[in-house]
């Protein structure tokens, strides 16, 4: 049964876009509301891929431009729903460590394990072979 219910949901979401780029958005909000029920009913999970097309409140197909707006804040990826107005915040980049911290970063030539060089390109304290 969940073999059937991921393939329905699929079939479900490949029917909505369709619709959408056919200007049948009230059908593409449909197909999604049955995808979602489908995958509730039968304790399925929506792919990630899917997760990132509809608005989880009104089940609206996202359609850039006419039903979601996109906008990118400190690395943070903020989509609002046009019908309902919900927003959806999803991190893009690491945030940045906070510049008040105690925590300094090392460069990658300080750690532990470093060996001191001289300015002859020799490493410090070793012997000369000239010798």
């Amino acid at each position: 049964m969940v073999r059937i219910a991921r393939r329905r949901v699929a079939d479900l979401f490949g029917l909505a876009e369709r619709e959408s780029k056919g200007g049948h958005s009230n059908l593409a909000d449909r197909y999604v509301t049955l995808a979602r029920r489908i995958g509730m009913r039968y304790n399925v999970r929506l792919l990630g891929e899917y997760r990132d097309l509809y608005c989880r409140s009104c089940s609206a197909y996202w359609v850039e431009g006419r039903t979601v707006r996109t906008r990118f804040r400190r690395g943070d990826r903020v989509r609002t729903c046009l019908r309902c107005g919900a927003r959806r915040r999803t991190r893009t980049s690491p945030r940045p460590s906070p510049s008040g911290s105690n925590i300094r970063e090392l460069r990658r030539d300080e750690g532990a394990l470093s060996v001191p060089v001289t300015d002859e390109g020799d490493l410090a304290g070793e012997e000369s072979e000239e010798e």
